[in-house]
């Protein structure tokens, strides 16, 4: 995304402070840099959200002016109110350009898998997001995976995911990307078979509670 936003120094702190700030539509942010002193600064609140919503999401490279000129940043985590589900931080991290990065990107399945068409079986998506490494110009916005030709208890496994080159594959090769499935069927539970003594036990019918009751009141004489 070729997208510049402004910032402003943050020069007041503490809750009222950040109250204030996030009612004329902006938040408190940091910008964190290797080898540099954190800077606290306001971004307006809009520009974050459109990053956030963006095809990349956290893995948008974006510029951002400070004083003194502007930096390639990237979001390394936002803060999201419980009660009002509102944005209300923002932590940026610097990005060398030259240095290489570590992000997950999205895993996008495409095709219908034969398993799925012909054979009854249903797609179970496993791993959705795989950790690579690459320069930041490299950052893929999502990595696909063809599951046409899957034939039931079928899999793609990880290490079998075809990478653009420059990018290096940190998630485990081994693990499975996605597995055609057989759709569980219900056994019918069978009846436990009760043993030889609770039989004989359930075939005598029970003494009334009634009758019970009269042979405990009659006197003694009478049983």
């Amino acid at each position: 995304m070729n997208l510049t936003i402004p910032s402003q120094p943050r020069d007041a702190f503490g809750k009222n402070a950040s109250y204030r700030i996030r009612q004329t539509g902006r938040i408190p942010a940091i910008l964190y840099g290797e080898g540099q002193s954190n800077l606290p600064i306001v971004l307006d609140k809009k520009d974050i959200i459109k990053i956030l919503k963006s095809e990349t999401g956290l893995n948008t490279l974006f510029k951002i002016s400070v004083p003194g000129g502007e930096r390639d940043v990237m979001i390394k985590d936002v803060q999201i109110d419980p009660i009002s589900d509102q944005l209300i931080h923002a932590d940026l991290i610097q990005i060398d350009m030259n240095k290489a990065v570590r992000v997950e990107v999205p895993v996008e399945l495409i095709g219908e898998a034969v398993g799925v068409k012909t054979e009854g079986g249903f797609i179970d998506f496993m791993t959705r997001e795989l950790m690579i490494e690459c320069l930041p110009a490299l950052i893929p916005e999502r990595l696909t995976v063809n599951v046409s030709e899957l034939h039931l208890h079928q899999s793609i496994k990880v290490g079998e995911v075809a990478l653009p080159e420059g990018i290096k594959l940190i998630t485990d090769p081994g693990a499975v990307v996605a597995l055609v499935q057989v759709p569980h069927e219900e056994k019918a539970e069978a009846a436990p078979v009760a043993e030889e003594g609770a039989e004989v036990a359930a075939a005598a019918p029970a003494e009334p509670e009634v009758v019970k009751k009269e042979r405990a009141e009659k006197p003694e004489s009478e049983k």
